[in-house]
């Protein structure tokens, strides 16, 4: 039996005072048990350390990882080299933030039910981004709050105010209008048309999204 336990807190350690001299404690949980003579102390003294390295290194680790809590979604062109530019460069900063999920619409994966409903015809369009509340965003209004949400706010701030806003849109939808002859790529009707025919194939070969 233990008559008398008295728990002290020094310099990192547990004094644990207490009769018989053996205490039997669960070998798992504590480390480094030594016994000693305290001053002043009827008995012996048993210095129990706790080894709380495993845990704090845990911790540490779960605090690197970025935020898997994404606050919008980008839609972006995967087969547009200068889209990816961009989009490279966001993904980049993303790594910090962790707040904006990247979906390729060029992927034969993509699915309009996922995404508000906004088919690939569409969003080949313009740019277009989700909020984790099912807002839509289009234009440089998208491209603002992506920026914002990596901050990077400050590149498109300007664009909030008018007459800044109406201009940056009217170039933004000129861009948008003649990306693909840009970047040499057939017009749109040309694209949906060949994209129409690769969901076929994969649906004959049994590969298509159901």
């Amino acid at each position: 039996m233990v008559s008398r336990v008295m728990c002290l807190r020094k310099s990192g350690s547990f004094f644990l005072n207490s009769t018989p001299h053996h205490l039997n404690l669960p070998s798992p949980l504590l480390a480094n048990v030594g016994y000693r003579h305290w001053p002043g102390a009827k008995y012996k003294i048993s210095a129990v350390h706790s080894d709380t390295s495993s845990a704090q290194k845990v911790l540490e680790k779960e605090q690197e990882k970025p935020s898997e809590k994404w606050r919008i979604k980008m839609l972006y062109d995967g087969e547009c080299p200068l889209c990816m530019r961009e989009v490279n460069m966001l993904k980049e900063q993303n790594e910090r933030f962790g707040t904006i999920k990247f979906v390729d619409i060029s992927s034969s994966n993509y699915s309009p039910e996922e995404n508000e409903g906004l088919d690939y015809k569409t969003v080949m369009g313009r740019i277009h981004a989700i909020s984790y509340d099912g807002t839509v965003l289009t234009d440089v209004a998208a491209f603002r709050r992506l920026y914002e949400e990596v901050g990077l706010g400050w590149v498109y701030a300007i664009t909030k105010y008018e007459p800044i806003a109406s201009i940056a849109d009217a170039i933004y939808g000129v861009w948008a209008k003649y990306r693909l002859q840009i970047t040499g790529r057939p017009p749109l009707e040309k694209v949906l048309e060949e994209r129409r025919k690769k969901m076929v194939d994969a649906c004959e070969n049994d590969a298509c999204r159901m």
